[in-house]
């Protein structure tokens, strides 16, 4: 049987899997609700949280297909903990060639975890009954749902209609890759070390890893980071290839024997503001970095990142939008040489490595975040040099965060040039763009890059 768990029938206790079902719908429901699916398994009990994970994860790239399915099986909505309860059940079980256990022994167990909760106890048998029916009538259910696209896609309509106008020839593959688990990737630390001597640090304790770009590897299998050779020391982070790019982008030719001064919008938690620094380090470059982020506890990830790394910035809690309100001033009152400016955005571009997004977020969600977007463009551009570069970029796939914000924002700034930039990326692996050379095996999550130049 393939998937992340063993099945039950290799002995593991069926107690365990019922009480993993039941905090699994719990999860999902909450979710419904509008909480993260961070947040979700942060509630979940500590023993039970990665098997959870694990679940749930599948059960959110299924749930468009698993709500369908209830829909056959029961027109009329049950109470909110009954569906998540069954939606889960089916989403694991309704593919029998990808469920991590036996349909037969999901639908057994669900019904055990029914029994479990006192909110769901006296609709046991009608969750019994439900998933005994779609057991018997698999293929005929199954085949009834196939006209529905967001059973197929596994995606809201809206996303799937936005996708489909953004990206014509792309939707339906940025949707397919959107649907498989991400690899792990790792940021190398090149003032410690360099990506060649860590892969066979790694390949010392058979992790197998792959090189890509002049920083990074691809994993094989994705490891808890305790099991990474000198993480507590700083020698990697985990970072995706996509992000990887940003500050390459901004600040290769730069000049290394001046003192810039360098910022980062909106840094939280702190990936790209490392590599800021660590590029700046392998250059032994006399850069100053000042990192902001309006949510305090998120700026103490920053933090936290940044002393695990031994690395030192000038981290404000602050609104990038609101100059005005101080924060200039402490960094330093003059204009920056390069403003990263990694903005709000909708995460469509890493569904794959949070699958709880797509069901999160909303139609009016796009216009909503790319008008804060168009703010932060706004308020940041009179801040940067004459000359100076501005890296503007989400981890989203939609073009009104990504092209159509750029040229938009160029229409009204004549004094903004576009540098050459990757612009839009697809999650997954089968970008045609020359661009990415220095992205090896072409594997990383959907994001947009525009560098631009103020020429006056």
């Amino acid at each position: 049987m393939t998937g992340t768990h063993a099945s039950l029938s290799s002995g593991a206790p069926s107690a365990a899997l019922s009480r993993l079902l039941e905090a699994t719908a719990t999860a999902l429901q909450s979710i419904r609700a509008g909480q993260s699916g961070t947040a979700a398994l942060d509630a979940t009990q500590a023993a039970l949280r990665p098997g959870v994970q694990a679940l749930l994860f599948q059960v959110l790239r299924n749930l468009g297909r698993a709500q369908a399915l209830r829909s056959q099986l029961a027109p009329r909505k049950p109470p909110p903990w009954v569906d998540a309860l069954l939606c889960t059940a089916l989403a694991l079980a309704w593919d029998a060639e990808a469920a991590p256990y036996e349909p037969f022994t999901l639908v057994n167990q669900a019904v055990e975890a029914a029994k479990r909760n006192p909110s769901a106890r006296a609709q046991a048998a009608f969750i019994n009954a439900s998933l005994r029916r779609f057991l018997r009538e698999r293929q005929a259910l199954v085949a009834a749902t196939q006209g529905d696209e967001v059973a197929v896609w596994n995606h809201p309509a809206w996303w799937i209609k936005q996708l489909r106008r953004d990206h014509p020839q792309q939707w339906q593959h940025i949707l397919q890759a959107n649907n498989a688990p991400a690899p792990m990737v790792l940021r190398v630390s090149r003032s410690k070390t360099t990506p060649a001597l860590y892969q066979k640090a790694l390949a010392a304790i058979n992790i197998n890893s792959q090189l890509m770009g002049d920083w990074g590897l691809v994993l094989g299998r994705p490891v808890p980071v305790a099991q990474l050779p000198g993480f507590d020391q700083g020698l990697v982070s985990v970072q995706d290839a996509a992000a990887q790019l940003a500050a390459p982008l901004l600040l290769d030719g730069l000049d290394a024997g001046r003192p810039l001064r360098l910022l980062d919008a909106c840094a939280a938690p702190g990936g790209k503001t490392a590599h800021l620094l660590e590029w700046a380090a392998a250059l032994q470059a006399p850069w100053q970095v000042t990192a902001l982020e309006v949510d305090a506890a998120r700026a103490e990830r920053i933090h936290d990142n940044l002393r695990r790394l031994g690395l030192q910035a000038q981290v404000l809690v602050a609104d990038a939008g609101a100059p005005q309100d101080g924060w200039l001033q402490a960094s330093g009152g003059e204009p920056f040489d390069a403003i990263l400016l990694d903005a709000p955005c909708t995460a469509s571009g890493i569904v794959r490595r949070h699958p709880d997004v797509r069901w999160l977020r909303r139609a009016g969600d796009v216009a909503q975040l790319a008008a804060l977007q168009a703010r932060l463009l706004a308020a940041l551009w009179p801040l940067l040099r004459a000359g100076g570069r501005m890296l503007y970029c989400t981890c989203s796939v939609f073009r009104a965060e990504g092209d159509e914000q750029v040229r938009a924002f160029l229409a009204h700034n004549t004094d903004a040039r576009l540098l050459p930039s990757p612009g839009h990326l697809f999650p997954g692996g089968t970008d045609k763009r020359d661009a990415l050379q220095d992205n090896g095996p072409g594997e990383h999550d959907g994001f947009f890059y525009a560098l631009l130049q103020k020429t006056a």
